[in-house]
């Protein structure tokens, strides 16, 4: 059974009356030997959106969208193992690759028992979510890809020191990213392809600062770095999934993203003619500066492909 933390709440207006807002509860739940950190919200029997965060963040990176859903959907937001306040016990023996990880988020969505849900999947979230949905196509009603990648043209310039990683994975090249993880290095991140990264809230890159600084971290996340050449190979069998299972797919994309450039979006209905893709002048972090926009959309097209799958 999951550990609660917090409930919905009725607040009350200065006048007597009541509001049922859809407040957001931390849980965790034994799977796969971890205790998955999540954050949930919204009608226990409502339509299941699970949202899956990507590198460095954590489920916080969702913090102001899952208000905005939760009025209608039951939403799940975990952290991954490795991050946020997800806890791998040492002696589990965890090997970190995104195999591994989308193993573990399986096992999570089977002990909740959910038995159908649309993915949100942004970043590390996509090869997560996208190996899921192969896994298990019939329980993926839609898809939300926000800078979630799956086509090798959608790999940015960026990515420049992280491939010589992949074709010589000396500790020299390893050490040559380590940089990125230092707390300039994630605020330059969030910051990278915004008009004024000065009006981002702070509390996302300092908390994911703060938890890449625990012993051990960085390591992890070079070899998440270096394990993402995987999900490269396994690209053809993403579109060969959306070939055949053609889901509704929204790719909603921060066009400035030095990582996941918009081509990685467009892509997207090679292989889907159910695909729809909306560019964001913003960066890779798009919630932080686009909550409204992406929950808006994501909710006119949620509600559209249920009414039709209706």
């Amino acid at each position: 059974m999951p550990t609660k933390y917090s409930q919905n709440a009725i607040i009350e207006d200065g006048e007597g009356g009541n509001y049922d807002w859809p407040q957001t509860s931390v849980n965790r739940i034994d799977a796969d030997g971890v205790s998955v950190f999540y954050r949930e919200a919204g009608p226990q029997d409502g339509p299941v959106v699970l949202l899956l965060h990507g590198f460095p963040t954590s489920s916080f990176q969702y913090r102001e969208l899952i208000p905005r859903l939760a009025d209608r959907y039951r939403v799940i937001a975990p952290d991954l193992p490795g991050f946020g306040f997800t806890e791998v016990p040492e002696q589990r023996g965890y090997v970190y690759s995104f195999d591994s990880l989308a193993t573990t988020m399986g096992k999570f969505t089977e002990t909740l028992k959910l038995k159908q849900y649309a993915l949100y999947v942004f970043d590390y979230g996509a090869p997560t979510g996208f190996r899921l949905a192969m896994a298990h196509p019939e329980r993926v009603t839609a898809i939300v890809s926000q800078n979630g990648n799956a086509y090798e043209e959608g790999l940015g310039d960026a990515w420049a020191p992280i491939r010589r990683y992949w074709s010589s994975p000396t500790t020299e090249n390893r050490e040559a990213i380590r940089p990125a993880l230092t707390p300039e290095g994630l605020r330059r991140e969030y910051g990278t392809g915004i008009a004024d990264p000065e009006k981002i809230a702070p509390e996302g890159y300092t908390l994911d600062a703060a938890l890449m600084a625990r012993p051990g971290n960085q390591d992890i996340q070079l070899d998440l770095f270096l394990d993402y050449a995987n999900n490269v190979k396994l690209y053809p069998a993403f579109q060969e999934y959306f070939r055949k299972a053609k889901p509704p797919l929204l790719a909603i994309w921060g066009k400035h993203d030095p990582y996941f450039i918009p081509a990685g979006a467009e892509a997207f209905r090679r292989d889907n003619p159910n695909a729809v893709v909306q560019l964001i002048d913003t960066g890779h972090f798009a919630l932080e500066t686009h909550v409204n926009v992406i929950a808006e959309e994501m909710r006119k097209f949620l509600a559209a492909n249920r009414e039709s799958a209706e």
